[in-house]
């Protein structure tokens, strides 16, 4: 399991987990590595896949093994920035995918929370 952030060990819950073959990646939002957050989606997107991707080869998976991708905005004209940078990051492996409008996210600088399963193997 990937070591837990202060929010995870604060709430109790595990940001991605593999139970058997299966990994499962809880929503994650753009923040970067220094704690800031961009305020364009299509980033925020892109580093939300940068982290599944991370935790999953950190349990032992690939990029090609993502099935199931849901990708939450909080405005639907930021839905093609997000679906390319969607498809940039795991098109290859063209899992299933859902894309939503939501009214708001945990804090209001995130535009976009993302969540991811891949199945060990799956290898696409």
């Amino acid at each position: 399991m990937p070591p837990l952030g202060a929010f995870e060990e604060q709430a109790k819950f595990t940001r991605a987990i593999r139970v058997g073959d299966r990994i499962i990646v809880a929503g994650n939002v753009g923040v970067e590595q220094d704690g800031s957050i961009s305020p364009d989606a299509g980033r925020q997107a892109e580093r939300c896949f940068e982290q599944i991707i991370d935790y999953i080869r950190q349990l032992g998976g690939h990029s090609g093994d993502i099935v199931r991708v849901r990708m939450f905005v909080t405005d639907i004209a930021d839905a093609m920035v997000v679906t390319n940078a969607f498809t940039a990051a795991c098109g290859h492996a063209r899992p299933a995918g859902t894309l939503v409008a939501v009214s708001a996210l945990a804090g209001p600088h995130f535009k976009v929370e993302i969540e991811a399963e891949a199945i060990v193997g799956a290898g696409q």
